[in-house]
């Protein structure tokens, strides 16, 4: 089943959460994104997410944004793009 860009966004942040040991929370405070928009992103409740987001985002996960999206969660086939 293919994700799409909201769902795979969500689900690359729940896996970086997990493997970084680090919480919503935490990632909030690191990333300047509010804590709130990070757990509607989350709940996939967000019906875009913005580029700029994203790049605050990766950032607090300390990668890049092409850090991020190196995940077969965003690999074309794997995704649903309507």
């Amino acid at each position: 089943m293919k994700n799409n860009v909201n769902r795979a966004v969500a689900l690359r942040i729940v896996e970086l959460l997990k493997e970084k040991n680090i919480t919503q929370y935490r990632l909030a405070m690191n990333s300047g994104v509010t804590h709130s928009t990070l757990k509607n992103i989350i709940h996939e409740t967000v019906k875009d997410n913005l580029l700029s987001t994203i790049i605050l985002i990766a950032g607090g996960f300390d990668m890049t944004v092409s850090e991020f999206l190196d995940s077969s969660l965003f690999l074309e086939e794997n995704l649903n793009i309507d």
